[in-house]
């Protein structure tokens, strides 16, 4: 499954030295991730009510270019279930469809005690056949 997420460069997104902070790339990702969510029909405030979060267990970036106040991006991301809990995405960040930023993230079911617990059952079905 393939999903495309736009993001647009404000000032508060730069450093000092007028490129995008390091960390906001991070915050442009979980963005893809939580449209994604939501496109799913996946209601997480309805999950926690149900004693289940998604919790990011791994992230692996790499930093390839770099985005200026005014740029345009798109946060495109790949992902699927790997076994009863996991869910993995590969993210990638464009500038006028040139990679800039890629990462590989793994988000996991739990409890709001942290015990891993299974992703929920209408998600496994769409992220095994998302026609379904």
């Amino acid at each position: 499954m393939t999903h495309s997420f736009a993001v647009r460069i404000f000032y508060e997104d730069t450093d000092m030295a007028g490129i995008v902070y390091y960390a906001n790339y991070l915050k442009y990702i979980e963005r893809a991730r939580s449209d994604i969510v939501e496109q799913l029909g996946v209601d997480q405030r309805a999950m926690r009510d149900d004693d289940v979060v998604f919790v990011i267990t791994r992230v692996e970036a790499d930093y390839i270019g770099v985005a200026r106040f005014g740029d345009r991006l798109e946060v495109r991301t790949t992902h699927h279930a790997k076994g009863a809990v996991r869910w993995m995405f590969d993210q990638e960040v464009l500038r006028e469809g040139k990679v800039i930023f890629r990462a590989k993230v793994t988000a996991v079911c739990m409890s709001t005690a942290g015990k891993p617990t299974r992703l929920p059952a209408k998600l496994r079905r769409q992220l095994v056949d998302p026609a379904s």
